[in-house]
C-alpha cells in the first residue's frame, strides 16, 4: 500500500487536490514532471505498472522503459500523470481513505453507462468526467 517518502510527499503537495486545468498547466510549466511523479501514482495507490500503462495508453514494456534514468516525458503524458494524481488525491479526500477509492473507481457505476470508473482512466477527458463525479458526490450525489 502507501509508502512513506519524503520526496513523493513533496510531489504531492504541489499537485492540485482536484483536476483543475489552470493548477494543472502551472505545475506543467513551473516543475519538471519526470518519472518520480509516476512513482508516486504507484506508491500513493496499488496501481500496478500493467494498470498504470494501460491508463497511460502504452504497453507495459514501454512504461517500464521510462524507469530508465534521463527518461524524457512527453507534454500529453506529463499532463496525465499530473492530473491522475490530483484526481487521486480528490478521490482520498471524498472517501477518507484510498482502499474505499480504488474500490469505487472499479466497481461498475450507472453514471459511467454501467462501467467502471476506471475504464475512463486513459484519457484526460475521461480523468475530468471522473473527477467532476467526485465533486458532485461531495455536494451530495450520491454514486
Amino acid at each position: 500500500m502507501k509508502k512513506s517518502n519524503p520526496k513523493n510527499n513533496h510531489i504531492l503537495n504541489k499537485v492540485p487536490s482536484y483536476v483543475n486545468d489552470a493548477d494543472t498547466f502551472n505545475l506543467l510549466y513551473a516543475s519538471d514532471v519526470d518519472w518520480q511523479y509516476v512513482y508516486t501514482i504507484k506508491t500513493y495507490s496499488d496501481f500496478n505498472d500493467q494498470v498504470l500503462s494501460e491508463y497511460l495508453n502504452m504497453s507495459v514494456k514501454t512504461f517500464r522503459e521510462y524507469k530508465k534514468p534521463n527518461s524524457v516525458l512527453n507534454a500529453n503524458l506529463k499532463e496525465q500523470v499530473v492530473m491522475l494524481l490530483s484526481l487521486l488525491k480528490h478521490g482520498e479526500a471524498v472517501f477518507g481513505s484510498m482502499k474505499l477509492f480504488e474500490t469505487w473507481l472499479n466497481e461498475a457505476n450507472f453514471y459511467f453507462n454501467s462501467k467502471a470508473p476506471s475504464a475512463y482512466l486513459n484519457t484526460i477527458t475521461g480523468i475530468k468526467f471522473v473527477d467532476e463525479r467526485l465533486t458532485a458526490m461531495t455536494y451530495g450525489d450520491n454514486v
